[in-house]
């Protein structure tokens, strides 16, 4: 939704400003469809938390000593 009015925005922005021959209303239209996107997709809408995901339960990786282990220096070829 937030790309796709951007995209509008910008398209009918640059289509005005090319017929009146003002790059500053191409700039206002684009800023004024960033508005409206902004307003409709980052507060948390209702619309938006009737499916909400569903993540995966947190799993335990193991103890600080298994990691340690795991972990290798790392060595870098060198390039000819």
């Amino acid at each position: 939704i937030f790309q796709g009015i951007i995209l509008v925005s910008a398209v009918i922005g640059f289509i005005y400003g090319y017929i009146t021959e003002q790059f500053g209303w191409t700039v206002y239209i684009v800023m004024a469809g960033f508005a409206l996107s902004c307003l409709l997709t980052l507060p948390p809408w209702p619309m938006y938390r009737r499916n909400p995901l569903k993540w995966l339960p947190v799993q335990e990786s193991g103890t600080e000593e298994k990691k340690a282990a795991d972990r290798k220096p790392k060595r870098h070829s060198k390039s000819k």
